[in-house]
């Protein structure tokens, strides 16, 4: 079994990367520090929203996944999913990164897992 990072030294890291690739990130809401699940909102300028998840795999590797099968067009829309998954899981972290190229960002981050 691997070493895994903790959810809280990750989500910094993914913070941080998006930053460094001329991006921001902000943490939405904050969960369980060690082994809270994460979700991501990933933006382009404010626009066309993607969320994905981190999802544990049956070969014990982790696996970024969309949770939309779509752009989510408006704040709205991001806000009440965030709170349906935080009611089912208030150890969620949900944080934003609003970077160019999102689709690119998230392959990389899949391909470095």
């Amino acid at each position: 079994m691997q070493p895994r990072l903790s959810s809280s030294l990750l989500v910094n890291a993914l913070i941080r990367q998006a930053e460094s690739n001329g991006g921001f990130g902000a943490v939405l809401a904050r969960g369980d520090a060690t082994a809270g699940s994460i979700l991501l909102v990933l933006t382009e300028r404010g626009q066309r929203a993607r969320a994905l998840e981190r999802v544990l795999q049956a070969n014990g590797e982790y696996q970024w996944q969309r949770i939309d099968n779509q752009a989510i067009e408006n704040t709205v829309e991001i806000n009440e999913m965030v709170e349906r998954r935080r009611r089912f899981d208030p150890d969620l972290w949900v944080v934003e990164l609003d970077i160019p190229s999102p689709e690119r960002f998230a392959a990389e981050m899949n391909a470095s897992n």
